[in-house]
């Protein structure tokens, strides 16, 4: 009897051979019943038939073994094929999970883009408020600094102390229209050529002169930058002596007499 080929130390897979053994042994179970039904007298025939159509003989124990081989490999092939199944759900599941990741990550950015624009947009909408309050009001100190500049006065002693009076405010100098008025009469009359050639001051060579009879170096150390440098000159002439009296007494309107 030859070596068997498919003992429990050295099965092999499955092959198109023994599926044909198989069939074989199949064969060979139908041939046994069929010789248990068969007549003495016909065992010789039938012996030699079944010879004929199936040469090789396998014994019991070479079909068990046969059968267990089958067994086992459909086993494993079961379990290769659950162990791809379930390999296939994770890995889905893993895929499924990244790209739920990925999705709330992309949404979390897409958030703070968000939020980051609405900061830019409203910071630039306060800059844009903002320089357009700061034009406005450029524009209105402007348009004041010219309408001062355009506006016309009365070219008498009416109209010489309001122009003085616009230059003494814009130059921060203290004063008012009564103030000067009062001293204007008591030391011209309202004369802007006016002058003193009697007292001390004449008599030292620099008398007074003008509206407010100023002499001329406290005209040129007081004199108001934007008015002529003329003493005579009715604007320039009150606005220096407003400006030397609220250096020295603080306002025009404190002086009552001589000054």
């Amino acid at each position: 009897m030859p070596k068997n080929p498919f003992t429990r130390g050295h099965r092999r897979a499955l092959t198109k051979r023994h599926k044909i053994v198989v069939a074989g042994v199949a064969t060979l179970g139908a041939a046994a019943v069929v010789f248990s039904a068969v007549p003495g007298n016909a065992e010789t025939t039938t012996s030699e038939a079944a010879v004929s159509s199936a040469p090789v003989k396998y014994s019991s124990e070479q079909l068990k073994g046969l059968q267990s081989d089958v067994s086992e490999q459909l086993a494993a092939k079961a379990l290769q094929s659950k162990a791809a199944t379930e390999a296939k759900a994770a890995k889905a599941h893993a895929e499924a999970k990244a790209k739920a990741k990925a999705a709330a990550a992309a949404k979390k950015k897409a958030a703070h883009a968000a939020a980051a624009k609405k900061a830019a947009q409203a910071r630039k909408a306060k800059e844009a408020a903002s320089r357009a309050a700061h034009r406005a009001k450029l524009k209105a100190a402007v348009h004041k600094s010219k309408a001062a500049v355009h506006k016309s006065y009365a070219n008498n002693l009416d109209g010489w102390i309001k122009e003085s009076l616009d230059i003494m405010k814009s130059k921060g100098i203290p004063g008012s229209y009564n103030g000067l008025h009062r001293n204007i009469i008591r030391e011209s009359s309202g004369n802007p050529n006016a002058i003193n050639n009697w007292d001390i001051n004449a008599i030292n060579g620099i008398p007074s002169k003008g509206l407010l009879q100023v002499i001329p170096p406290t005209f040129q150390a007081y004199h108001v930058p934007g008015t002529s440098w003329n003493i005579y000159d009715p604007v320039a002439n009150i606005t220096a002596a407003a400006n030397y009296a609220a250096d020295r007494y603080g306002s025009m309107d404190n002086v009552n007499s001589a000054y």
